[in-house]
């Protein structure tokens, strides 16, 4: 049946964080360091509202955009963390999980032909949905040397007639790299000299360590030209509940809306539930897995010096992108052996695009238990690797 699929379909490979995650399913022998996903269950308040909810019988749909007492609080809470001011009514969507944001924000945006300008090692999603919507993806590459910030320089070098968004991942996924201001202005003006419009995936904005996280909705007249969109599936350990949302310009998130009425309807009432209790009554827990995380960071990645695997400091998510380049072997082949010889799943990095390869990504979403188990494996097997530590 493959020659009655679509071409675009048909060009687009599977994802490569979900090809290694499948080999590790299912044998309690491995250690998975390939999803990022928080080893946290939802917090018990939470998961009690959602009881409450269930036996109150709510379980119909929701307005499209999401309950109107979920965008308030939403709004309420990027002003209180982050200081950007959104109207809830026309200028804020939930949608299911930020996967779903991402799509319906560049299906908006892109016609035929149009460029899509990304840094790179980023997301595995943001390029085939792209590709799917017709675009056109022109990659700048960051380095390890910069802390795989994106630099201004790099950026315009690469903007032609037919750029038209910019997509940025910070704090990112997968090198754990952030943006502060002083780092965004440049990048601001190149925006708005160019007309670009900025979608800013800022699902870990809450993951930083040592230095808040900076918005670039709220840097000076850029929320007019961004699409901010973030939800609570990493910090508020809420993956399986898919609530996402995405804020910026009224007619931006009316059009987005339409393609969200006829695709997918709303978000799940129960996850909206959720996250309205997360935003009121779980900060605090929220608060608390963050530190969580900030200790394990900072344990997994001496950890990872120590068995010889250079890796730069990660500000922010909860990722390690340790270098393997002078083991001498591609990233996918080094991955595989770490699978097959240590029983710890990471990630290829070639698989995040453009300067990935010669990495591997590794989460540290898991207890300090396993990691420093995964350590000890993967430095036995290290040291049987020929020339190894």
């Amino acid at each position: 049946m493959s020659d009655k699929l679509s071409p675009a379909v048909r060009q687009i490979p599977p994802s490569g964080i979900r090809a290694f995650f499948s080999l590790a399913e299912g044998n309690k022998d491995i250690i998975s360091l390939g999803v990022g996903e928080p080893d946290f269950v939802t917090p018990e308040p939470v998961r009690a509202a959602c009881v409450r909810a269930l036996e109150l019988g709510r379980t119909t749909y929701t307005p499209n955009a999401g309950l109107l007492e979920l965008r308030e609080e939403i709004a309420k809470y990027l002003k209180d963390s982050f200081e950007i001011e959104y109207e809830p009514a026309d200028e804020m969507m939930v949608t299911v999980g930020g996967s779903e944001a991402i799509d319906a924000a560049l299906r908006a945006l892109i016609a035929e032909g149009d460029e899509i300008l990304m840094p790179v090692p980023s997301y595995i999603a943001y390029s085939p949905i792209a590709q799917l919507n017709g675009g056109t993806v022109v990659e700048i590459e960051t380095f390890a040397k910069d802390d795989f910030k994106l630099k201004a320089e790099a950026l315009e070098a690469h903007i032609t007639p037919r750029s038209k968004v910019l997509i940025v991942n910070y704090p990112n996924n997968p090198t754990g790299a952030i943006m502060t201001r002083e780092d965004w202005l440049p990048i601001a003006k190149l925006a708005e000299k160019h007309d670009l419009i900025v979608l800013s995936d800022e699902i870990y904005a809450e993951l930083t360590y040592g230095r808040k996280h900076a918005s670039f909705a709220a840097l000076p007249g850029m929320k007019e030209r961004t699409l901010l969109i973030s939800g609570f599936s990493k910090a508020f350990a809420m993956t399986g509940w898919r609530v996402g949302y995405v804020c910026g310009h009224p007619e931006l998130i009316a059009a987005m809306l339409k393609i969200h009425q006829y695709t997918v309807m709303c978000a799940p009432i129960l996850g909206q539930v959720a996250a309205i209790e997360s935003l009121r009554n779980g900060l605090g827990e929220k608060d608390a897995m963050i530190e969580s995380y900030a200790q394990r960071r900072r344990m997994f990645v001496k950890g990872l010096r120590d068995i010889g695997l250079p890796c730069h400091e990660p500000q922010g998510a909860f990722y390690a992108f340790p270098s393997v380049a002078h083991t001498g072997v591609t990233s996918d082949a080094f991955a595989r052996m770490l699978l097959n010889e240590a029983k710890v799943a990471g990630v290829p990095g070639h698989v995040f695009g453009k300067g990935g390869e010669g990495f591997i990504r590794c989460s540290y979403a898991s207890s300090v238990a396993r990691l420093t188990e995964a350590l000890e494996r993967m430095d036995r097997c290290l040291r049987s690797f020929p020339g190894g530590s």
